[in-house]
């Protein structure tokens, strides 16, 4: 689920009112939609509300490296941020926003280098120097293989990138955060806290490695790259064992920065991170529920002084059900301003201190960490482990073991597994104004802008940049020079990468279903796999199931979930992971010859995409291959698509994973008249 904006509460210098020593805490949002303009607007009113810095979501063409009009980006555009393709774009978002004063967190990590460039230059039109330019680039591109999935290139090629946008920024940006670390996507895609800690630690070393190796930051000068570097995890709904996984985060990295890196500034080792809470626990049932379980969710990160946050990052209590209001948004900000205004929290030392119970669950947390961080490295670091899919399979082992505890009753989720019954709630008696939509021009407007740029550029000069940069890629030096001068041509997003796909090629990460383990999750199992056999033997061969990712959308927790469940239950499953366009699906279901097409969209492009797949079964001949579809799906969409010819759809509420499987069999019979 990614919203269009989100509440965040920093600890930070405001570049307006100066650092407030009676109130720290300032706020900002994440956000970003449909175009820069809307965008633009959007940054200034909540500027003009006391906001101090900028959080900018983008699209997923944009994450991705794709221009408007590329046959992937059909039904993405401006749908989960804002669409930039050109430096044009970049001067609308920030217009009359003064730079050299913001904050600007981006989250954008395949593309960060371009995303940076046309930032910097933008800066630079506006007056402002290199140097004076504070915020972040996230550019983590490991846990886009494992969670997120909006990689663009091959592991080490994106490393590459990774590692000289942080020898850029030390030497030209000192207050530039080059790399955020998320171990919190890890935390959506399954992981445990141990995981979660373990995991994290092994992309920074790979990254911290790298930057070391590589000669471009004098060696005493790396005490400024560890500095440099931060952190953003999850905070879930068990705050205490939240707790204690920051303050053992506090202690590993420390000890690591210490003896790995001999970084002797205890200022410098200091673990420097932000907190987007738990969405993975929000529920469409009963989602009101859904408040406090934020409010536990920013205590987690917050009690604890030693290892309390800077930035903390709320969600809205209905993403669940689609993407938040302005007003959704606001809720948001007042659990956080309520926090920091009304609460005596900032009032003490840290009150866990001496405290045997989270001294030895800390303990716990460190010692495995230390462990899974081990067998990584002796796999040979965390590149090398998401090259083998060990990562990726540890987190969907992690994931469905979840499910499971879920399923079964062990692990109660309120409203969902337990204490159903519910009274109307009136949030959400009109779900037509429970959520925003986004509107649909975007796209339309996102090519009319693509096009008139590319007609009114320089186009000997965007072909010299380009030619550059495909020079400078075959050689080990810095690429940030080059696509500065790409950014200054002119180029597109598209274009960018796509030299980049040109000298690196395409890659696709492990999808980590490989192994059958859902073996435990209850008696009801074997009933459905009775049943597939069953329909199997009617049909005269074993039930084919594709699961089907169409679009940039790369949040695929939940189709290997399904495609776990599907393959326990005795289907024979063929799943390809991400990214694939409609005709790609339909191809797939042709040369499979499944008995049914299920698809996963959590991207907001469901009415574009899916209608597109069953319109493709039709003209191959496959009208009797039923579609159904799981993603956070309105009711008013959920009617359109069935009216489209989709069979079945399935939103958050319906976890029970082996049911959806008994129905997805009744579906299957009833396409084939059994």
């Amino acid at each position: 689920m990614t919203p269009v904006t989100r509440g965040r509460l920093t600890r930070s210098r405001s570049p307006t009112l100066g650092y407030m020593a009676d109130r720290p805490w300032v706020m900002r949002t994440y956000a970003g939609h449909s175009s820069a303009g809307e965008s633009n607007a959007l940054f200034r009113r909540n500027l003009a509300k006391g906001q101090t810095g900028l959080s900018v979501a983008f699209d997923l063409p944009t994450q991705t490296g794709y221009d408007a009009d590329h046959a992937l980006a059909k039904g993405e555009v401006g749908k989960v941020g804002v669409p930039v393709a050109h430096l044009g774009d970049v001067r609308a978002l920030f217009d009359g926003i003064p730079l050299a004063q913001m904050n600007t967190s981006m989250t954008i990590n395949a593309t960060a280098m371009w995303l940076l460039a046309l930032y910097q230059v933008a800066a630079q039109e506006q007056g402002a120097l290199p140097d004076e330019l504070t915020g972040t680039t996230q550019n983590d591109i490991v846990k886009e293989y494992l969670s997120r999935g909006t990689y663009a290139f091959p592991p080490d090629a994106s490393l590459r990138l990774t590692t000289d946008v942080i020898a850029y920024t030390v030497a030209n940006m000192p207050k530039w955060n080059p790399i955020n670390i998320c171990s919190y996507h890890l935390q959506e895609a399954g992981a445990t806290p141990v995981q979660e800690l373990a995991f994290a630690l092994s992309t920074a070393i790979a990254v911290l490695d790298r930057v070391r190796d590589g000669g471009q930051v004098p060696p005493e000068r790396f005490g400024d790259v560890v500095q440099r570097i931060s952190f953003f995890v999850n905070a879930g709904v068990r705050f205490i064992e939240e707790t204690c996984k920051m303050r053992a985060f506090v202690r590993l990295w420390d000890t690591l920065t210490l003896e790995r890196y001999g970084v002797t500034d205890a200022k410098a080792r200091r673990l420097r991170y932000g907190v987007q809470v738990n969405s993975l626990g929000l529920t469409e049932a009963q989602p009101e529920n859904n408040v406090q379980r934020i409010v536990l969710e920013m205590l987690g990160v917050t009690l604890s002084k030693n290892a309390r946050a800077r930035a903390v990052q709320l969600p809205a209590w209905n993403e669940a059900l689609g993407l938040p209001r302005p007003w959704d948004q606001q809720w948001s900000l007042r659990m956080q301003q309520v926090l920091a205004y009304e609460s005596d929290l900032l009032e003490y030392d840290d009150i866990f201190d001496g405290s045997h119970v989270i001294e030895a669950k800390v303990d716990e947390l460190v010692a495995g960490a230390r462990e899974e961080i081990d067998r990584v490295q002796a796999m040979g670091g965390a590149v090398a482990a998401v090259e083998s899919g060990y990562l990726k399979q540890a987190l969907v082992a992690s994931h469905a073991e979840r499910r499971q505890r879920i399923e079964s009753g062990e692990q109660i989720v309120v409203g969902v597994n337990k204490f159903e019954n519910t009274e109307p709630s009136p949030l959400t008696a009109d779900l037509d104004t429970a959520i925003q939509t986004v509107d649909p021009a975007a796209e339309s407007a996102a090519l009319e802008s693509l096009h008139k740029w590319r007609a009114a550029r320089d186009q000997d000069a965007v072909e010299a940049a380009l030619t550059k940069l495909r020079t400078a890629a075959k050689t080990t030096d810095n690429l940030m020079p080059v696509t500065l001068e790409c950014a200054r041509a002119g180029v597109t997003t598209g274009e960018w990468a796509g030299v980049l796909r040109e000298m690196y090629g395409e890659y696709r990460a492990p999808t980590g279903v490989s192994g059958s383990i859902g073996q435990s999750a209850g008696g009801d199992i074997a009933e459905v796999r009775q049943k597939v056999g069953a329909t199997s033997a009617e049909l005269g061969g074993r039930l084919r199931f594709l699961v089907g990712k169409p679009g940039l959308d790369g949040h695929s927790n939940g189709a290997e979930q399904v495609a776990v469940r599907a393959r326990d239950v005795g289907f024979e499953v063929i799943y390809q992971g991400i990214r694939l366009t409609p005709e790609q699906i339909v191809a797939a279901a042709v040369a499979e010859d499944v008995h049914c097409v299920g698809l996963s969209i959590l991207s907001g492009s469901h009415m574009e995409l899916v209608p597109q797949v069953v319109e493709g079964l039709r003209e191959a001949g496959l009208e009797d291959v039923p579609v159904v579809v799981g993603g956070i799906v309105p009711e008013a969409d959920a009617a359109a698509l069935r009216a489209a010819g989709v069979a079945a759809i399935y939103t958050p509420k319906d976890y029970d994973l082996t049911g959806m499987m008994a129905d997805v069999v009744d579906v299957i019979r009833h396409a084939n008249k059994l």
